[in-house]
């Protein structure tokens, strides 16, 4: 079981498909957070020990100038947005991502490629 914060860039179904596949996860939505900004929701996801979920760069931007090793990020960069395509992407790939995300990274999911870089993010 892997926890995650879903930002608002992702719809809140996100997360409900997450908690049905067994996971902890909540919507910033869900926590009084939708108009948070992007450095509240990163102290917070680290706070919980939470992986952020997103299609936000600001994360990786932020990531990079704190040096920082928590929280890591799931970045989602593909042309296809919908929770249908982008649930089942993340769900079957989670496993052979589990050691990267809980020792800190920031992974990319594109159309045709996922990148997975660890923290901290050297010569922010």
């Amino acid at each position: 079981m892997m926890r995650f914060l879903v930002d608002n860039s992702l719809s809140p179904r996100f997360a409900q498909g997450l908690r049905l596949a067994g996971h902890e996860a909540v919507h910033v939505r869900d926590i009084g957070m939708a108009a948070a900004k992007d450095e509240a929701i990163f102290a917070e996801a680290a706070a919980r020990g939470q992986i952020i979920l997103c299609e936000d760069t600001d994360f990786g931007t932020i990531l990079a100038t704190r040096q920082t090793s928590r929280p890591s990020v799931i970045l989602f960069r593909c042309r296809v947005k919908s929770v249908e395509a982008l649930l089942p992407l993340l769900l079957g790939h989670l496993p052979a991502l589990e050691i990267d995300l809980e020792a800190g990274a920031i992974v990319v999911f594109e159309d045709t490629r996922i990148r997975v870089r660890r923290l901290p993010i050297a010569g922010g």
